[in-house]
C-alpha cells in the first residue's frame, strides 16, 4: 500500500479566515487560538500516521467555550474536528480541510465520584489513567482499560466505544456509561441519560453519541458507571501448539459460567514478538491465552480451576498460574507493547480490530492463516479474544512495491471474511478515514441513508469530523 498522502484522503485547505479567527480569540482569549503553522503541527496527525492540515487549533476550557466556538464555526460554515491527545488509530483525529481542531486536553478535571452510588463525572480531556485512579481510590474501578490508558482520553474512548481487556466481563463503553454532556453541530449544549442504572425517558441518545466518532456532536463530559475493585486476581498462561487449538479453548472458556475478566490472544508471530521481550515461553508454543480471573478470595480458587480445566484440552502445552506480581505484570506489559513491536517485522501496518462472534474465532483464525500464506506477506493476530475482537496485522515493507500491494489487495478479503462469519468491521478502533471506504460492505444503503438523517439532524451544516465515518456523501450540498 502506498503512503498515505494528503490529497489522498482530504480536501484541499483554505486559509483559516482572520474574521473567524479574530472571533474565536473573544471566547477562548489569549493564548487559547494557535494559527501559526509551527503551533498547528502536532494537531494535524493521529495515530494512524495520516496526516492532514489544521487551520487552527482551540483549547477550550469549559463546555460553555465549546458550544461557543461551534456556533461561530456553524454560522460560518467551518469545519471541526474534536480531539484528545491524539492516540486514534484510523484518521479520525485528522483534520480536513484546514479544519479547527478543538483539543479537549485542557478540560481535563474529575468532576465528582459519588461512591456510595457507584458512578463518577469526568471532563472529556481526563485520561483513562486519571479516571482509574480517582475511581480507585474508593476502591471502585470504570472497566474500559484500552493499552493507550495513559494517553487516551475520555472523550476518544466514547468516541470510538474503545473498551480493552476487560470487556469480555464488564462490557464496552456502552454498558458502563450513565449519561453524558455534549455540543452539537449547531453549538446547542445537550444532556442526557442519568445518574441510575434504569432509565427509559426517550430514545437512548447517550448511545447513539457513544461510537459517532465526533460526528453528531462533541463530548464534553460523561457520568461512568463503576465496579467494586476485586479482592484478588489471578494470572494465568495457557499455552498452545497452534492457534486453532488456543481458539477452540477460547469457545470452551467462554461456555462457562465462570467467566474471566481478562482473555487475551497472541498467535505464533505476537510470541515471537513477546520472547524478543524476555518473556520465557515453551519451544513449541504456536499460541497463547493470557487470562485473569478476579473475584472474591473464598470464590477464587474454584473459579480458576473451573476456568484451568476449560482452558486445558487438545493441543493445549499447560496452563501455569504466575508465581507473584512480577510475572503478571511481565506477560501485562508485553501483551500491551505488541502493537508498536510489530514495527520490528515491519515498517508498513495496516491495523484492524475485527469482531466475529466467539464460536466462529477459530474459522476466522484458519482464513487469517490461508491469506497470508495467499499474499507472502506476515498476518500476526492478538487481541480481546474473549468477545471475538482480534487486532490482525497485516504487515509489509513499504519499499517492496509487491509487499505494499498484497496488503491493499488482502484488507477487503480479511473485511469478507469476517462479515462472511458474522462479524463486524470494528470493534473498538472506529472508522475514520481508514474504513470509511469500506463500511457500504457491512451496512446496507436504506441503514447509511438513515445516518445521514440522523447526522443532518445533529449537525445541519456539516460542520463536525467532516468526511469521517460515514461515506463523503453525507456531506451537506451547501456546506
Amino acid at each position: 500500500m502506498p503512503a498515505c498522502t494528503l490529497n489522498d484522503v482530504l480536501m484541499k485547505a483554505a486559509p483559516f479566515p482572520t474574521a473567524l479567527a479574530a472571533s474565536l480569540r473573544k471566547v477562548l482569549g489569549a493564548g487559547r487560538l494557535h494559527t501559526e503553522a509551527a503551533e498547528r503541527t502536532a494537531y494535524a496527525y493521529d495515530n494512524s500516521r495520516r496526516r492532514g492540515e489544521a487551520g487552527a487549533v482551540a483549547f477550550p476550557q469549559t463546555e460553555a467555550e465549546v458550544a461557543a466556538i461551534v456556533r461561530i464555526c456553524h454560522a460560518a460554515y467551518w469545519p471541526v474536528v474534536v480531539r484528545g491527545l491524539g492516540s486514534n488509530t484510523v484518521g479520525a483525529t485528522v483534520p480536513s480541510e484546514g479544519a479547527l481542531v478543538i483539543s479537549t486536553e485542557r478540560m481535563n478535571r474529575i468532576v465528582a465520584v459519588h461512591a456510595a452510588d457507584r458512578y463518577l463525572i469526568a471532563e472529556a480531556g481526563v485520561s483513562n489513567t486519571g479516571i482509574q485512579a480517582a475511581a480507585r481510590e474508593q476502591g471502585l474501578f470504570w472497566p474500559p482499560d484500552p493499552s493507550s490508558a495513559a494517553y487516551s482520553t475520555l472523550g476518544g474512548n466514547l468516541g470510538c466505544n474503545a473498551a480493552g481487556p476487560h470487556a469480555v466481563k464488564y462490557g464496552t463503553p456502552r454498558e458502563n456509561i450513565l449519561g453524558l454532556s455534549a455540543v452539537t453541530g449547531t453549538g446547542e449544549i445537550i444532556r442526557v441519560g442519568t445518574h441510575t442504572t434504569k432509565g427509559v425517558v426517550g430514545y437512548d441518545l447517550t448511545r447513539l453519541l457513544l461510537g459517532s466518532e465526533g460526528t453528531l456532536g462533541i463530548i464534553t463530559r460523561a457520568t461512568l458507571k463503576l465496579w467494586p475493585w476485586p479482592e484478588a486476581v489471578i494470572t494465568l498462561r495457557a499455552c498452545y501448539t497452534n492457534v486453532s487449538a488456543a481458539a477452540a479453548a477460547v469457545t470452551r472458556i467462554m461456555s462457562r459460567p465462570d467467566l474471566p475478566w481478562v482473555l487475551e490472544f497472541m498467535d505464533r508471530a505476537a510470541l515471537d514478538l513477546v520472547r524478543g521481550q524476555g518473556v520465557v515461553l515453551p519451544e513449541a508454543a504456536g499460541a497463547l491465552l493470557l487470562i485473569e480471573v478476579e473475584g472474591a478470595h473464598g470464590a477464587l480458587d474454584r473459579a480458576v480451576g473451573n476456568v484451568s480445566r476449560a482452558a486445558a484440552g487438545p493441543g493445549c502445552l499447560g496452563v501455569d498460574a504466575a508465581a507473584n506480581e512480577r510475572e503478571a505484570g511481565e506477560l501485562r506489559r508485553a501483551r500491551k507493547s505488541l502493537s508498536p513491536a510489530l514495527r520490528c517485522l515491519r515498517e508498513g501496518k495496516i491495523n484492524e480490530d475485527v469482531v466475529v462472534p466467539v464460536s466462529q474465532v477459530p474459522a476466522l483464525v484458519a482464513r487469517l492463516e490461508s491469506l497470508a500464506a495467499e499474499a507472502a506477506i506476515p498476518i500476526v493476530s492478538f487481541g480481546h479474544v474473549g468477545n471475538g475482537n482480534l487486532h490482525v496485522n497485516l504487515l509489509f515493507d513499504p519499499d517492496d512495491p509487491r509487499e505494499r500491494e498484497e496488503a491493499a489487495v488482502a484488507l477487503p478479503k480479511v473485511f469478507q471474511a469476517v462479515l462472511d462469519l458474522g462479524g463486524t468491521l470494528s470493534g473498538e478502533h472506529g472508522v475514520g478515514l481508514t474504513k470509511r471506504d469500506f463500511i457500504a460492505m457491512e451496512l446496507a444503503p436504506p441503514v447509511l441513508d438513515l445516518m445521514r438523517g440522523i447526522k443532518q439532524v445533529f449537525d445541519p451544516h456539516g460542520i463536525l469530523n467532516r468526511g469521517k465515518t460515514l461515506p463523503l456523501a453525507e456531506v451537506n450540498a451547501d456546506a
